[in-house]
């Protein structure tokens, strides 16, 4: 599994498959103030891109992966742009 879930946090690591999209949407929906640490996350596929376009959860850590940080802050529309 590549999403931990706590209480209050998804941690996304390593490549985040389509397999996990139904669970990551579940989570967000019970926590809607939750927020995600990406900071391991080197792929996403667009399934779970689109249940984060959709809820618009708040990112407490981009990845690492500047390419994958850039490309995610593009497509979630986040203001700050900093890498």
């Amino acid at each position: 599994m590549t999403i931990t879930y706590k209480k209050s946090k998804a941690v996304l690591s390593d490549v985040v498959s389509v397999e996990e999209t139904e669970g990551l949407l579940e989570w967000l929906q019970a926590h809607p103030k939750g927020k995600l640490d990406l900071s391991g996350c080197v792929h996403l596929h667009t399934a779970n891109l689109q249940v984060l376009m959709a809820a618009r959860p708040s990112i407490a850590a981009w990845p690492r992966d500047a390419g994958l940080a850039a490309w995610l802050r593009a497509a979630l529309n986040d203001e700050k742009k900093e890498i």
